[in-house]
């Protein structure tokens, strides 16, 4: 049984970074998609970024280019969100999410994760 557990959120001001953390267990997670997404109160879950566990290749949502990076360790079987120049816009529940079956394309929908985090609140005060 795949579980993801993430850490690393809490309240940051404006222009400030954080660090989140999902760690993955319970399978051997080459082949898989691994991706982030956000929802905040009263909208809908949202891709924020991607990476494939084989290879590093990574996917962005365009809200978060430049300003954040999704990396993972592979001995550590961790996944990472680097965000830095946090903005209020960015306050949200953020979910790690497994997709055991990434293809060509990795998915940018929730639909597309199959395995998901309890979720870690980030708020950013401005």
């Amino acid at each position: 049984q795949v579980q993801l557990v993430e850490s690393g959120g809490g309240l940051v001001q404006a222009g400030g970074s954080l660090r989140l953390s999902c760690a993955a267990s319970g399978r051997t997670f080459s082949g898989y998609a691994m991706g982030w997404f956000r929802q905040a109160p009263g909208k809908e879950r949202e891709f924020v970024a991607a990476i494939r566990w084989s290879g590093g290749r990574t996917y962005y949502a365009d809200s978060g280019k430049g300003r954040f990076t999704i990396s993972r360790d592979n001995a550590k079987n961790t996944v990472y969100l680097q965000m830095n120049s946090l903005k209020a816009e960015d306050t949200a529940v953020y979910y790690c999410a497994a997709d055991p079956y990434a293809g060509v394309v990795v998915s940018t929908r929730p639909e597309g994760y199959d395995y998901w985090g309890q979720g870690t609140q980030v708020t950013v005060s401005s």
